[in-house]
């Protein structure tokens, strides 16, 4: 992977937060904390204030959540601890390629690097940084971009990039760059939706900018070797054996066993799961193979449930056909062998696709 040169598009971001953050305000949930301390004190207080669950529990996640120095500072002893544990001593090397991966870090950590935040980091960490946001943004648009080569329906990868907008964090919506290009992208999926098949033209808009660089929807990623992915996925369920051999119990793979410790599944993506069901490398037990199948399978039952939902909510059938293509488009060769998502069944998505949409362009005519 070779480093950003030139413009950081963070860079100058991070000064002008720390300016509109300066001034440190009590929390909401200070607030009514004090209201409520205030109203069980004074009996003949006037006001009593009563939230929903669902208030309560969103004061509660956002009281939680840790203030932007912190992230900051946590992500400065992140990346030393990924030069530690690499043996170097900044991201780059002499040749311009990165020293360390940054997947492990959080959106809002990855933005306190690249807009240098605190002035804690160097401009090769900005940039690097910078570089992993775009890639996640990239990710985000991949399988969408995708199932918009197939169909010609621009709303679908323009509603991608709002909802990966709508994702950030508050210190980077406050920024200007944030919010010129959510205006771009929402001008777009609004131009989009008046007319699906015919590409926007907007202004600074990042989805076109993709599009134009990544035609057929996917930039050409680098990724680990199937029999790596395999190798690692041994290593992690290994490593879950000899926990439970500590905890003088044994790793069990079918949860109607009465003891023992069932296996965990949540840290492995679906590339590992469909490493462990194929077997390829004949790394795997039976019961390893049966109960990762029936994980991806379980994931697979969840992404297709979630189409039929928002085609449901949205009133529109061909958001069905639309969520699978993503689906699709999302996986790996590996994933799709695994749950048997053959090419033909994609080409029968896509056709159900077009069929759904020419009846409903019938109806909306008539």
């Amino acid at each position: 992977m070779t480093a950003i040169n030139g413009y950081n598009p963070y860079a100058a971001l991070g000064s002008a937060y720390a300016r509109t953050a300066a001034a440190t305000q009590p929390s909401l949930l200070d607030a009514l904390n004090a209201a409520e301390t205030g109203a069980q004190s004074d009996p003949n207080a006037a006001t009593n204030l009563t939230l929903s669950d669902a208030a309560k529990a969103k004061l509660a996640s956002d009281a939680a959540t840790p203030d932007f120095t912190t992230v900051t500072n946590d992500a400065r002893a992140a990346l030393d601890k990924l030069y530690a544990a690499a043996k170097v001593n900044g991201p780059l090397t002499s040749d311009g390629k990165t020293t360390v991966d940054l997947s492990s870090l959080d959106r809002r950590s990855l933005f306190a690097i690249a807009t240098n935040n605190g002035g804690k980091f160097t401009p090769d960490e900005q940039s690097v940084a910078s570089q992993e946001l775009t890639g996640r943004f990239n990710a985000a648009l991949a399988p969408a971009a995708a199932a918009t080569s197939m169909t010609k329906n621009y709303t679908v990868v323009y509603k991608a990039a709002l909802d990966y907008l709508d994702g950030a964090s508050t210190e980077e919506k406050a920024t200007s760059a944030w919010a010129t290009q959510r205006a771009a992208v929402l001008k777009g999926y609004e131009a989009a939706k008046q007319k699906p098949d015919t590409a926007p033209s907007v202004s600074g808009d990042p989805v076109a900018a993709y599009l134009a660089k990544y035609p057929d929807g996917a930039p050409a990623g680098t990724t680990k070797t199937f029999t790596t992915v395999a190798t690692d996925a041994r290593a992690a369920l290994d490593a879950q054996a000899s926990l439970a051999a500590e905890n003088k119990t044994e790793l069990v793979y079918d949860p109607k066993r009465k003891f023992g410790q069932l296996v965990d599944f949540s840290s492995f993506d679906n590339r590992s799961l469909s490493a462990i069901t194929l077997n390829q490398d004949q790394k795997f037990s039976n019961q390893e193979i049966y109960a990762a199948k029936k994980e991806l399978d379980s994931r697979t039952r969840a992404s297709i449930l979630s189409s039929l939902k928002q085609s449901q909510q949205s009133g529109d059938p061909s958001q069905l056909s639309l969520g699978i293509l993503q689906s699709y488009s999302a996986m790996s060769d590996e994933e799709r062998q695994a749950s048997g998502w053959t090419v033909s069944f994609r080409d029968n998505v896509l056709q159900q696709y077009k069929s759904t949409s020419n009846i409903l362009s019938m109806l909306q005519g008539a």
